[in-house]
């Protein structure tokens, strides 16, 4: 099931529903909405508030946030919502892809456009700003990501901050966060996917230099 639902998003951009699901593994409604509560529940996948739908499958979003990403190739006519920043560079990362991300600057409303993929990092510059410890991201997810934003630089980022939610979150540029997802991301598409331990992303968060409380997984 799990395999459908990104095999969907990858290829159209959109999450299947459960009619289509339930149709394509010969099974009933009650039966694909009964496994993706247990996806969900094992956050292999983030269901709708009404739990009938699949909301994102990370990195993909079912529905739009603040980033749109398309293939660099012009050839290729696919897009995707980009949850986050993150998830954003994690689409490049889990197609093998060379991506361009559309975004604005919270700060100032600048129209953010750049081309990145597994081996193209981003501008130097950016600055990806995330609102809350690594312990609570998944406390509200949707909310979590909505508001893991980029900017055009760490002092556009430090503005916001003070104005919007001072004291909170954590700034790092935008080529830390573009590392971290080529290996959080990179496998997701593969066949046998299995999901990493907390121990496999500690480390890999430790490896991008995102240490001390804030980054510490539950």
């Amino acid at each position: 099931m799990r395999d459908l639902v990104y095999e969907a998003f990858a290829a159209e951009g959109r999450a299947p529903s459960v009619g289509e699901l339930a149709r394509r593994t010969q099974s009933t409604a009650g039966d694909v909405l009964g496994v993706l509560r247990d996806l969900a529940e094992a956050h292999a996948l983030v269901l709708t508030p009404d739990g009938d739908a699949v909301r994102m499958a990370h990195p993909f979003t079912s529905a739009p946030m603040a980033f749109v990403v398309t293939p660099v190739d012009g050839h290729d006519d696919r897009r995707w919502w980009g949850g986050c920043a993150w998830d954003s560079f994690g689409i490049g990362a889990a197609l093998h892809l060379d991506v361009r991300i559309d975004t604005a600057c919270p700060q100032c409303g600048t129209h953010l456009s750049f081309p990145t993929g597994p081996e193209i990092p981003p501008p130097a510059e950016l600055a990806v700003r995330f609102p809350r410890p690594a312990e609570q991201w998944w406390d509200d997810v949707v909310g979590t990501c909505t508001m893991i934003r980029m900017f055009c630089d760490r002092a556009h980022a430090g503005r916001w901050t003070a104005d919007n939610a001072p004291g909170s979150g954590h700034i790092t540029d935008a080529t830390t966060v573009w590392r971290l997802a080529q290996p959080w991301y990179g496998d997701r598409l593969d066949p046998g996917f299995r999901p990493h331990s907390r121990e496999h992303n500690q480390a890999l968060l430790e490896e991008c230099g995102l240490t001390g409380p804030f980054w510490r997984l539950p």
